[in-house]
Formats: structure tokens, C-alpha cells, sequence
């Protein structure tokens, strides 16, 4: 579709600067994560120029704020010792939630990952219960039997965030295939789509490619959206996957693929309407890359010692 165009520019730099790293004889002569510090100096944020009224950027605005000012409140609490386990925060991608999920209905479904505070805040789970999940109370989303990478609420229809990588995909597909089940079989008006949020580091998962299979050959209402944020724990995206560029893996396999600068809110909601106009319609699912990047480490236990200083400066 003429709709989904993306400019594919930062990844021309990130290969340009992969193939100035490596010597003839094929070993790297400096580190891949000065690699990447070269690139994020190097990329210019430019403003979008998209139309939306006073009350959406509000929206998005108060939004992207909450995801912002929550997810800070949980490193101060965790710092204190009032959280335990394993606490992956969101900082730096809020665009990403926000630009999808404000779009969405009730009754759409979001599947998400271990990074899943924000998407339960932008699909509407009140900030009081994500936090009290965080602190094991009872009162929490899931009773605080969940805690931190296990947000879920029936109300709201966040259908999770799981612990392991790629283990939400097939949750989200099965989301899909029982909104086209519902229509075509027994005749409801449904047009339910499901949202599935996931990393780069997924990519080079088996699941994706199976149920991005299932999905453009049965034409599911299903958007999956890949958070490229260029670092799986401490590795590079260059190192893990034979061309970063995720979203050809769409036309692949029969579907639009998208990049956005995962940056822009205004630019993730514009793909992002599209994508799901498309689903809602029954022309079947997109693959959207949103280039994005986390301000903190992969989880508050992460020292963050494996990415150069430059870059997170």
C-alpha cells in the first residue's frame, strides 16, 4: 500500500557504519556498541508536521507523561527496596505505546512483553493498580500475584505481559483469530483488532515467523509492532540478526512491513491508524518496526556497563 512508506536512511547508516568497522580479513577493530553511539549522535529528530486537534495532543501529551513520570516512580522504589524481582522500565519509547494504543477501543486487545507498565497505563488499567502490583498487593491488576512482567486485565483487555521473548506472539495471534472467528462463523458484528507489542532481539524468535505465517495466510486483524530499541539486553541488534532492517520481513510473508521513527508520536499514530483501518477492514495484519530507544538500562538490576557512555549520553 502507498500508505506505508518508510525511509529506511538510519539503517543505510547503522550498515555503513557496521561495514567501516570491519577490516578485510573480517574481524571487528572496534566495538559494535561504538557502532551505534556513532549512529544515535549522528540521527536529527526532526518535528512532524501531521494535523491533530488540541484534544488529541492533550491526550497524547498526558499520556506519554503518565508512562514517563510512572516508570521514574518505580526506579526511585525500587532503589528504595520497596519492589523485588526484576523490573524492566519503558523510558524513551513512550511514543510507541501511546501512538497505538490511544487509537484502539475497549474492546481491541494489546499483548505485551516483560516492558509492560506503560502499555497497561495506555490501554487504560488505572495507574493505582499497576502500582500496586508492583508492590505485591492485593489490590494490584493481578492481585499481586503478577507483579512486574505480568500485567493483565479482563476489564481492559491487556491479555499480558510475559516473561520470555516471543511468548506473547501466539497469544496475540489466537486474539486475532477469534475476532475473524466471531465474524465469519458466527455471524457477530466484530471488528476487534489485537495489538502485539514485542523487541528486535524477537525477531530472530521462531514464533514470530510461524505466526506471522498464520496470520497473513488466515488475514488476521492483528498489528505487530516490533520496538526496536537496537539493544537485546547487551546486544546489539547489528550482531544478532542478518539485516536489521525487520520490517521486509512483512512483504515476506504477504503483508505491508513498516518502519516509523518510533520518536514521533505523531508519526506512530499516523502508521498506526492505517494498520488498524486496514485490520478493522479485514485486508489482514501489518508488520510495523518502530525505531525507538531505551534511556535506562534493560532492567533497574542492569549496571547498563555493556553500552558505550556516549550513546546513552
Amino acid at each position: 500500500s502507498s500508505s506505508f512508506t518508510g525511509s529506511n536512511s538510519f539503517y543505510k547508516k547503522l550498515l555503513l557504519s557496521v561495514d567501516n568497522c570491519i577490516p578485510s580479513h573480517g574481524r571487528r577493530s572496534t566495538p559494535v556498541s561504538a557502532v551505534s553511539s556513532d549512529v544515535v549522535k549522528s540521527r536529527k529528530i526532526t518535528p512532524s508536521n501531521l494535523l491533530i486537534t488540541k484534544e488529541e495532543g492533550l491526550e497524547l501529551y498526558e499520556d506519554m507523561v503518565l508512562g514517563r513520570s510512572f516508570e521514574d516512580m518505580c526506579a526511585q522504589m525500587y532503589y528504595r527496596g520497596k519492589m523485588f524481582g526484576f523490573v524492566h522500565l519503558y523510558n524513551g519509547q513512550e511514543a510507541v505505546s501511546t501512538g497505538f494504543i490511544k487509537l484502539l477501543k475497549n474492546e481491541d486487545c494489546v499483548v505485551s512483553t516483560y516492558r509492560d507498565h506503560v502499555h497497561a497505563l495506555s490501554k487504560g488499567v488505572p495507574a493505582r493498580q499497576v502500582m500496586s502490583e508492583l508492590f505485591g498487593k492485593t489490590t494490584g491488576c493481578c492481585r499481586g500475584q503478577g507483579g512486574s512482567m505480568h500485567m493483565f486485565s479482563k476489564e481492559h483487555n491487556l491479555l499480558g505481559g510475559f516473561a520470555f521473548i516471543g511468548e506473547g506472539i501466539p497469544i496475540a495471534t489466537g486474539a486475532a483469530f477469534t475476532s475473524k472467528y466471531k465474524r465469519q462463523v458466527l455471524n457477530e458484528d466484530c471488528d476487534e483488532v489485537t495489538v502485539a507489542f514485542f523487541g528486535d532481539g524477537t525477531c530472530n524468535n521462531g514464533q514470530f515467523f510461524e505466526c506471522l505465517n498464520m496470520a497473513a495466510l488466515w488475514k488476521l486483524p492483528i498489528i505487530f509492532v516490533v520496538e526496536n530499541n537496537l539493544w537485546a539486553i547487551g546486544m546489539s541488534h547489528l550482531r544478532a540478526t542478518s539485516d536489521p532492517e525487520i520490517w521486509k520481513k512483512g512483504p515476506a510473508f504477504g503483508m505491508p512491513g513498516v518502519l516509523v521513527d518510533g520518536m514521533d508520536v505523531l508519526k506512530v499514530r499516523e502508521v498506526a491508524k492505517e494498520a488498524v483501518s486496514r485490520a478493522r477492514r479485514g485486508e489482514g495484519p501489518t508488520l510495523v518496526e518502530c525505531e525507538t530507544y531505551r534511556f535506562r538500562g534493560h532492567s533497574l538490576a542492569d549496571p547498563d556497563e555493556l553500552r558505550d557512555p556516549g550513546e546513552t549520553a
